[in-house]
Order: structure tokens, then C-alpha cells, then sequence
């Protein structure tokens, strides 16, 4: 849990102090890999009670996986198109865009 908490402050510390919208997308996955590092140990410790077993965890991830691998499709898609318009990658310029 320490490993997930530590990879989840960073992953904070670069969507809050980073400037280059790739880097914010690659903080957003590191975040939730930690979520994922975090439900597994959760489902290992906890799986006595539980209706799903030792698996419970995993299932939970695959679900996060399922879900990080969308966002991270369309936020690819979407930092392509803002390239592709305004050759300019970095948060803070597209932010005084006023088109």
C-alpha cells in the first residue's frame, strides 16, 4: 500500500504542476495504476469474507483497466487534434486561446 500511495502522489504532483498535456495524461495513468496496486492488495488482505474469493481485487482491476485504457484513447485522440490545430501541446497556452 505504500508503493500505491507513493505512485498516487506522484501521479498528483504531475497533473497539478505540469504544463504539457501529454505529461498530465501520463500522471492520470500512473494515478490509477496505483488504484489497481491498491484494489489487488485490498482483495488480498480482505478475501476471506468475500463472495468472489481472492479475486475480487482482480476483478476490480481489470475493470480500472478497462476503463484507463479508453481514457487514454480518447485523450491520445483528443491531444492529436489540439496538435494538429494549434501546434502547441502545453496547458497553459491553450488555455488563453480564446477560439
Amino acid at each position: 500500500l505504500y508503493l500505491s500511495a507513493l505512485l498516487f502522489c506522484i501521479g498528483t504532483y504531475g497533473v497539478l504542476a505540469r504544463r504539457n498535456i501529454l505529461i498530465v495524461l501520463m500522471s492520470l495513468e500512473l494515478m490509477l495504476n496505483a488504484v489497481n496496486i491498491a484494489l489487488v492488495a485490498f482483495g488480498r488482505v480482505h478475501a476471506l469474507g468475500a463472495p468472489a474469493g481472492e479475486h475480487g481485487g482482480q476483478i476490480f482491476t481489470l475493470m480500472v483497466l478497462a476503463v484507463a485504457a479508453a481514457e487514454a484513447s480518447i485523450g491520445l485522440s483528443l491531444l492529436l487534434v489540439i496538435w494538429r490545430r494549434w501546434q502547441s501541446i502545453d496547458l497553459r497556452t491553450l488555455c488563453r486561446l480564446n477560439n
